[in-house]
């Protein structure tokens, strides 16, 4: 994201101020980016990889397991 983050642009040709609002918004932006930054690192941990994989098998089981029943093949 591109944005002015002073008050006044450093070339004195160009007179424009960020208001309030603007502001507003970049620290909304930054804010926002920190999060996703925060949740993408600890969504990328082994572990997690690791909780996922054993959480997918599981499900993988268990629809089996379901589709069995269903034909009247119980477990011995």
């Amino acid at each position: 994201m591109t944005t002015i983050t002073a008050h006044r642009l450093a070339s004195s040709a160009a007179p424009i101020r960020t208001t309030t609002f603007e502001r507003a918004l970049l620290h909304a932006a930054t804010t926002l980016d920190a999060f996703v930054g925060a949740r993408l690192e600890r969504r990328a941990s082994t572990a997690r990889r690791q909780a996922v994989a054993a959480q997918d098998a599981a499900a993988r089981t268990r629809g089996a397991a379901q589709a069995r029943g269903a034909m009247g093949l119980l477990p011995r």
